[in-house]
Formats: C-alpha cells, structure tokens, sequence
C-alpha cells in the first residue's frame, strides 16, 4: 500500500485526511479524552508542513444521517489547534457552500475541518449509489486522499471506502503504525503469547477468541463476558451479567482449548456486589460461590494476581476490554492490575498492545500514560476484526486499482 511519500510533491495540493476524532464529550460538551486527536495530529501536521492545504473528516458518535449539535466536532477545533500549533479553520457542513468556501481559501500548510461527517446520510448509507454520490462531492474538494482513521477502516463507508476509489490514495502514519502492529500479533508473534479479553459482551468476542486458538499461547478472560465461561463450567453465576445463548460455544471453546494445549484463564474469585452501583454493598467470593442475589462487578485480588502472573511473562501481549466496571473506585482494581502488568511486560522487552475503546480510557483514567505501553491502537473494532481474521474494507481498497 502506498504512504504519503508515495503521493509526491503535496506543496499546494487539496488533501482529504479521513481521521478518527470520535472523542468521548462530557455534558457540557467538553472532551473527556483526546487520545484520538494526539494520535491524529502526526499525520495532518506533516502534510501542513509539506505545503498541503490539509482538509481533515471524521465523525462524532452516531447522528442519523442529519446534524445533531451534541454530535457536532466543534468541541474538536480548539484541542486541535493547540495541538497543531496553528488555528484550525472549521466548516460547518460537510460538503455544502460553508466546506466548500472554508477549502477555496486555504493557503498552503493550512488545515481546515469539516463538520461531523455522518451528518451526511451518503456516509454510511447501504446503497452503493448513495454512498457514491457522497465520497464523489467529498473528492471534489480535493486532489488526494489520506487514509489515518484507523477506527473506521473496518466500515464500508464513502469517506472510508468510496473515496479511496476517486483519487491518489494513501494510508497515513496512524494506519500504517496501526496495521505494522497488527502483523506482529499475527504472523509468527513472539511467545510466550497472551491475549487478554473483558469488556461486557462475549458474543462481541467469540469470533476472535475462534481465531486467535490458532496462534495464541493463552488467552485470559475478564470482565462481563467472563460470567458466561463461568457458567460453561457449570459454576452459578448469580445475577451477574450473562449470555445464555453463547454458553455452550463456550463450553465447546474450553474443550478445543484444553485439546490444543491453550491456556485459558478464568477469574477464581471476583467482586460481587448487590447492584451496579459504587455505593452497593459489595464482598469478594470464590468464582464457583457468588449469591444468588449479587453480581461480579470485577476480578478478584487472587484473579488479578493470576492474571498478573500470565501476563508479566508474555513476550506478546493484546488486551482489549477492562476487567470490571473500572469507572466504579471500587470495581477498577483488576484492571489497574492487568495495566501495571502491560507495563511490567513492556519494560522487560515484550510488545504491548492496548486495543483502543474502553481499554484505552481505563489505562489513562486509571493514572497510567501512553508510553507505558508498546502501542495503544485507536480502533478496538478494527483491531478486533482484523484479528478475526475479516477483511477491512478501508485497508483492503487502499491495495486496489491505481492506488495500490
């Protein structure tokens, strides 16, 4: 795939940059988080310097085809300026007169941003033609395409996919950096290999978990989704958070493990509370012993030291989704042990990959800092699926036709 030295001489050129800026907003609208922006801003703060006039599209949450003003990215404007180190100029629609006049007049080494570019219903339409008709009013604002949204390239989405198809087309820093990352953990990783998984849902990882039996030593299992494992041995999970429908897959999971030689570690004992509350009462009891009337709201502290342990010795590591309800005091030591454990690993020498989305905002609310860890991904979906093993549209139409 082509990078942005693959593009030529930008000095003077229009160049789209389809970024991830889906930062999370508090109520009044202030960013609680921007990892996303710091982790786009490489990427637009080389092409202004290499003379392009730099005009930047993402989304913000999901409006349904038409603006929202909770999901506008003007709170994005301010944060990226400063980051940048000079004023970013703000379109208030996507493509219409205000995008249009705000591109005429950028000079070189300029940056514009457009407006939420779901507003747009083209932009995530499942007509083709729809979508088309978008990506080619959105080409029409520039000479070239910047692909550095990596949370989006698993979406079939016309300033994602559609795009790429109408002009000189390139992934940026962020992709690249991204997708470098994502080959380490599947073409022959380093071992030992462990893959930790939480988060609420395990249908949302059952596919990955699938996949990664073939190339993961061990797999460790937290958070919600490990109340379905849980049960799969047989163990009460009280009124804990549970997939009925997935207990058996899991139950045929733990077999093919055990037969493949995988390791997959479950929580021994976990913290039950009588609600999903911080203030609910609440105890630590083994895995096999929860009350009836109480729900696991985090690893224990003999899981935590477990999953420590497995950890601490990996030579790879991949963890995406928390272990608990970390936003709660008293459900977030889990994962705050799982975290120091990255952190332990990476500075023994291990590569360290923090999979984007909740796993992100729990390291940094949780006091640790990016450069802790060998790579913190901006696109848990996107990770997640290339790790399944799936096509990413946004990855894969970057290799096609005249831009390959």
């Amino acid at each position: 795939m082509k990078t942005t030295a693959d593009l030529g001489d930008l000095r003077g050129q229009r160049v789209l940059v389809r970024s991830d800026l889906n930062v999370p907003l508090d109520g009044d609208r202030n960013i609680t988080d921007d990892g996303r922006i710091r982790a786009s801003v490489p990427t637009i703060k080389a092409l202004s310097e290499a003379g392009a006039r730099v005009i930047v599209c993402a989304h913000l949450g999901r409006p349904k085809g038409a603006p929202e003003e909770k999901y506008s990215l003007a709170p994005v404007v301010g944060r990226m300026s400063e980051l940048l180190g000079r004023s970013v100029a703000f379109a208030t629609d996507t493509v219409g007169p205000a995008a249009q006049a705000v591109v005429a007049g950028l000079a070189e080494g300029d940056v514009a941003l457009l407006e939420n570019i779901r507003f747009n219903a083209g932009e995530t339409s499942k007509d083709e033609a729809e979508r088309a008709a978008f990506a080619a009013e959105l080409a029409a604002l520039a000479d070239a395409f910047v692909s550095d949204g990596f949370g989006v390239v698993h979406r079939k989405q016309a300033s994602v996919y559609d795009v790429a198809k109408l002009l000189p087309s390139a992934m940026g820093g962020l992709v690249a950096a991204e997708v470098d990352v994502l080959k380490r953990l599947t073409v022959d990783p380093a071992r030992p290999y462990a893959v930790v998984l939480g988060g609420a849902k395990v249908a949302d990882k059952l596919a990955v978990i699938a996949n990664l039996m073939k190339t993961a030593d061990r797999l460790v299992i937290g958070g919600g989704m490990a109340f379905t494992f849980l049960a799969a041995e047989g163990y009460e999970v009280g009124s804990s958070l549970l997939d009925k429908d997935n207990i058996e897959t899991c139950k045929a999971y733990l077999t093919e493990a055990k037969a493949k030689g995988v390791d997959i570690v479950l929580p021994v004992d976990v913290v039950a509370a009588t609600a999903f509350s911080a203030d609910a009462d609440h105890e630590v009891v083994a895995a096999d012993a929860i009350p009836a009337d109480r729900m696991g709201l985090d690893i224990g502290p003999a899981s935590a030291q477990i999953y420590a342990d497995a950890i601490r010795d990996a030579k790879t590591v991949f963890w995406n989704g928390p272990m608990g309800a970390f936003e709660m005091a008293p459900y977030a030591a889990g994962t705050k042990a799982v975290a120091a454990a990255l952190v332990e690993a990476t500075e023994h020498g291990a590569l360290t990959v923090v999979g984007g989305g909740d796993s992100a905002a729990a390291v940094r609310q949780l006091g640790f800092v990016d450069d802790q860890f060998g790579h913190i991904s901006t696109g848990g979906g996107a990770s997640l699926e290339y790790l399944e093993g799936k096509d990413l549209p946004g990855i894969s139409i970057l290799s096609e036709g005249t831009n390959a």
